[in-house]
């Protein structure tokens, strides 16, 4: 289940793509997939063994990126931002790293579902390593132009998962009912057969309740 658009950000065989926090490597194994250099980059080791053995896998702390600057083409922050205490210094690390007219995908958690994750239940982020903040979508632009990038346009993403957060935070983040069993199933069955019910509703979706909030940005060419 990708977050970030690959035609929209452009990536290709001639590309060096830096996933930051890459969990699982879901977009790191896109980004592999398209031909691209992919670095999967977390401080998870557990996560990072699972990385495909094509990609390079880097253990290190987003906010001190061993890597030179102006090396990558590319830079995806994917769902990270909202766990880590000094955002901004993550961010302007990503920045020093992107060659100029190189471009990040950044997308974090949509202001008001989460917002409502938040109110229906503590426990969905008051745990260690949970969401410490809520970006609305201006804050999150100023964030990004403050480090000199150019916005390139935005979008939100999966808007079928939305309802099924309400739902476990109204259940209990930890507690399985047969509902949010069936919703489950239904996002699974989205993922291996494409946007429910078309990809036209799934669109409107998106726009309307889409759980994340996708950025695209580049760097100036100075």
């Amino acid at each position: 289940m990708l977050t970030i658009d690959f035609d929209r950000l452009g990536v290709d065989a001639a590309s060096t793509v830096l996933d930051i926090g890459c969990g699982t490597g879901r977009h790191t194994r896109e980004a592999h997939r398209r031909g691209a250099t992919a670095i999967a980059l977390d401080l998870d080791e557990v996560a990072l063994k699972g990385i495909d053995r094509c990609s390079v896998a880097i253990r290190a702390d987003g906010t001190r990126l061993p890597l030179p600057d102006a090396s990558v083409t590319h830079v995806i922050l994917s769902e990270v931002l909202e766990h880590v205490p000094d955002d901004r210094t993550m961010l302007a690390e990503a920045v020093r790293v992107l060659a100029p007219g190189g471009r990040l995908a950044l997308s974090v958690p949509r202001w008001y579902p989460e917002r409502i994750c938040w109110a229906l239940s503590s426990a969905y982020h008051q745990v260690d390593g949970g969401h410490i903040r809520i970006y609305r979508r201006r804050r999150l632009e100023n964030l990004v132009t403050g480090t000199g990038l150019e916005l390139d346009g935005h979008h939100y993403a999966h808007g079928l998962h939305t309802p099924y957060w309400w739902l476990k935070c109204l259940a209990g983040v930890d507690r399985e009912t047969r509902l949010v069993r069936r919703y489950h199933d239904l996002l699974v069955h989205e993922i291996l057969t494409g946007p429910w019910p078309t990809p036209t509703a799934a669109g409107v979706l998106d726009r309307l309740a889409g759980k994340s909030l996708v950025l695209y940005a580049r760097k100036p060419v100075r």
